[in-house]
Order: C-alpha cells, then structure tokens, then sequence
C-alpha cells in the first residue's frame, strides 16, 4: 500500500469544482506519489444533514492509503449547489458526477454508493458506463425492490416526517437516525448536534425540498425505479446489507442479486444502514479487496 502523510481533516480535504454547470463540494486524498492510483468515487445517503464528509469521513484515511478517492456532496447536499433537478435525481446527479471526472481528468472510476448515492452509482453504469469500473453498493436506493418488507419502511417514514414538517425538531432527527444505526451508541448527543446544524440549515433544507420534489414528479417515477433495468449492468456488482436494516431492507436485495450478471452479496450482522461506520473494519477490508481483485 501507498502511504498518506498529510493529516486528512475536513478542511486539508476539501475542495471545488463546476461540473456540468453545477458547483460541487468533495474531499479528495489518495497515496502519496501515486498520480496513477486507481481512483474510488464514494457518494453518501440521503438523510438530514448528509454530505460526503458525514457519511464516508471515517473511512478515508483507510482508502486514502491506496486509492485516489473522492467523497462528493452530490447536488442538493452538504456545500454543493441546490439546484432544481431537471430529471430524475438519480440521473441529474450522476451527469454531475460524470462531469466532473472530466472536469478533474478522472477517465474511469470505481463506485461506493450508500443509500441515495447507490441509486446514483447504478446510474452512472447505466447511463456512463465507460466511466465506472466496479460498484459497491450498500443498500442501495432505486435499485432495492422490497419484496416482503412493507412500504414505506420504518426509516423512510421518519425521514418524511423530519423532511415534510414545517418545523422539524431535534427529537424527530434522532429517531431517525436511531433507526438508521444499529448500535445506537453511535447516536451520541454530538453526532445529533451535528447533523441537526447541517439539516436545518436554510440552504440545506432547500436542497432537500428540491431533491423531494424530483423524486415526487410522477413524469419520472420510472427513470428512478432502477430494479427495472438492473438487467442490463455489466460491471462487477458488491452489494452489502446490514441485516437489520430498517430503511432500505435485506429483502431488496433480492431481485438485483437475481438479475445483475455478475453479483455478489455480503451481509453484514448486527449492523443497520452504515456499514461503513457500524462495521468499519471489515467493510474496508472487504471494499478494498473487491476493488484490488
């Protein structure tokens, strides 16, 4: 493996770039004097006060050692522009997301999607798939189709109800990130401080009223019902569940493992929506071996 020297902090990480028009936020590091260090693109969830940084933050310094890796705010979220969509979210961001690997040289790229950005993974094979190499994807949106569980499931209710109130409060945000973790130790007081300033910030919560609105508009209903064209991916495919997943759960998994060519599935116990954070270790060493094969 490469070594990462610098200390990588929010702020030593941070950068910006217009991408297809859009302003974007991302951190970025990578080994030290490896220009050519295969690159890794990690695109967060899409809860209250979600960013690259909040979602994916732990995890850099792990990846950092031998991949070039990005962690983007996508449109709507964390310090990117607030645009209004004009397509399908899952789309509109993965045009941003290819426009700025061309913006930043980046010819081909592999994929960590969570949530809201694994819908936006699946779409960057679909629609630019010269660009992708390998997806990881962790209980992914669009492309989960839940086959018993019932809709909406427990966490899509409590991000509707923080999302849709006109005066949300800090106790709707910790239950919903309650339900979002597992081991609710890491539910602390200051995690809650932090995502509460995030999501109730005004620009923040403009981005989230956008980013409902696009997925309300029924004209584009089917552009972001991704299961429909999970036949049609060619990449290598790592779907990763936590098993007590409440908000997009294991059962969803079932028709992309079925329909995907080549996919495989790891399911992680004890562990709810943020492998990443729940199960850190083994998450990394798993992505790291998937993407090094």
């Amino acid at each position: 493996m490469g070594e990462q020297m610098t200390e990588l902090t929010y702020e030593s990480t941070s950068r910006r770039a217009k991408a297809a028009g859009t302003e974007l936020h991302y951190h970025e590091a990578g080994p030290a004097g490896r220009p050519d260090a295969p690159v890794v693109i990690m695109l967060h969830g899409g809860g209250p006060g979600a960013s690259g940084w909040s979602n994916f933050g732990g995890n850099l310094p792990f990846f950092a050692r031998t991949f070039r890796t990005l962690l983007v705010d996508q449109p709507c979220f964390g310090r990117s522009a607030k645009p209004e969509p004009d397509r399908d979210y899952f789309s509109y961001s993965a045009g941003t997301i290819a426009a700025l690997m061309d913006e930043l040289g980046i010819e081909r790229a592999h994929f960590v999607g969570n949530s809201l950005g694994g819908g936006t993974s699946v779409r960057m094979a679909l629609d630019h798939p010269g660009k992708v190499g390998k997806l990881l994807l962790m209980g992914p949106g669009g492309i989960s189709l839940n086959l018993f569980a019932p809709d909406p499931t427990e966490g899509i209710k409590r991000l509707f109800a923080f999302q849709t109130s006109p005066g949300p409060t800090k106790d709707q945000l910790r239950d919903f990130l309650g339900v979002m973790a597992y081991d609710q130790s890491l539910v602390t007081d200051e995690f809650v401080e932090e995502r509460w300033a995030s999501a109730t910030d005004p620009e923040n919560r403009l981005g989230a009223a956008r980013l409902a609105a696009a997925f309300a508009r029924p004209e584009w209903r089917e552009d972001w019902m991704l299961w429909r064209e999970a036949h049609r991916i060619t990449h290598p495919v790592l779907l990763t569940w936590g098993r007590e997943d409440r908000t997009n759960p294991l059962d969803g998994a079932l028709v992309a493992l079925k329909t995907i060519a080549d996919c495989r599935l790891h399911v992680f116990p004890h562990c709810g929506h943020w492998a990443q954070a729940e199960q850190a270790d083994e998450f990394n060493r798993l992505a790291a071996g998937f993407f090094s094969q």
